[in-house]
């Protein structure tokens, strides 16, 4: 199986697994797990915070800093197509009792103009703004990456209206990757941020929330709200750091099998997309049923015949996604798999 449905299909390699088995444990809710501490200190340091938490995974991360910053009644401002606003069950809204301000931008980022003007006057009849949320890539963006003066223009803007900044950064390392600057920079006038690793760091389970000291501690009061608190979790954990040691720069190879991919794509007809805008490992096209003689759901359908999966969003819209699991012989056997498809359709 060519697996391109999603970078958290990876799955730990031996050498992972080994590391996984040695790994010193304890009752992390007791602190009291050494592997787990020191991930968490690693963290800290590399997004230049002061103290981290381990979480079961980024959604929960996103769930906790909502919670954190945020009393019932506030509001949320973030892109129309963010994380939190799609793919996270209402979860601002059931968990933290929040509303969501969803900005049109353009692939995911918006500029500090518009996050001025989405902020509601200060009205009793107003809920009130007290976060802003950027993600950083751009899932529903096609994996594009904010450029760092835009994201400083950003924060910027939040703070002088004494707004509170969270960075989702599930695929902050890919955007470190595709620019070059370290994810500290990308991170550094955030209020809090978050690392995932179980997408492209091929970790089984995992992500790291961090921020201030005294937005930690409180942060561990909605993490043991949600049920986040684990035990002996030093194994999970040694995961993450031997995948901070040893997949972070690999992550450049990802990225190049995704823009192999989307020029080997782009040059299928019925399917439409730019390789210009794959900065990252997220590759969208659409799947003009008119030319092609099928929508995505059945494009997809005949890939995954031919041992090649990729995920159907709607109708037009298809998401393939490289990570550690797929090499570039791979990507071949993925572009001829839609080659033969689209020529299925085509006699």
């Amino acid at each position: 199986m060519i697996d391109l449905a999603s970078d958290v299909k990876t799955r730990p390699t031996a050498a992972m697994r080994e590391a996984m088995m040695v790994a010193e444990v304890g009752d992390e809710q007791a602190f009291e797990d050494p592997t787990v501490n020191a991930l968490n200190e690693r963290i800290a340091a590399l997004l230049g915070k002061e103290a981290a938490l381990f979480a079961p995974s980024g959604a929960m991360c996103n769930q906790i800093a909502i919670a954190t910053w945020c009393r019932p009644g506030d509001e949320v401002i973030c892109d129309a197509g963010a994380h939190i606003a799609w793919h996270e069950s209402g979860g601002p809204a059931a968990n933290a009792g929040v509303m969501i301000n969803a900005i049109n931008g353009h692939r995911g980022r918006f500029t500090a103009a518009q996050l001025t003007a989405a902020i509601k006057p200060a009205w009793r009849h107003c809920p009130e703004a007290t976060l802003v949320s950027v993600e950083q890539t751009c899932n529903l963006g096609g994996g594009a990456v904010w450029a760092i003066d835009d994201l400083d223009a950003v924060a910027q803007a939040a703070q002088s209206r004494g707004l509170k900044t969270h960075m989702d950064g599930a695929r902050l390392f890919n955007a470190a990757a595709a620019t070059g600057i370290e994810v500290a920079r990308h991170a550094r006038h955030f209020d809090s941020v978050w690392v995932d690793f179980s997408k492209g760091l091929g970790a089984p389970v995992g992500a790291c929330l961090a921020g201030s000291k005294a937005f930690i501690d409180r942060a561990w009061r909605i993490k043991q709200r949600l049920g986040g608190a684990m035990r002996q979790a030093g194994i999970l954990a040694g995961a993450a750091l031997y995948a901070l040691d040893h997949h972070v720069e690999r992550l450049v190879e990802d990225h190049a099998h995704a823009r192999r991919l989307a020029e080997g794509l782009a040059a299928l007809p019925g399917l439409q997309l730019d390789p210009l805008e794959v900065e990252t490992n997220l590759v969208y096209f659409d799947v003009d049923a008119a030319t092609a003689g099928m929508d995505a759901h059945e494009f997809c359908k005949r890939l995954l015949a031919s041992g090649v999966r990729m995920t159907a969003f709607d109708a037009r819209r298809v998401r393939a996604v490289t990570h550690l699991d797929v090499d570039g012989a791979g990507i071949e056997l993925a572009i001829a798999s839609a080659k033969k498809a689209l020529g299925q359709a085509n006699g």
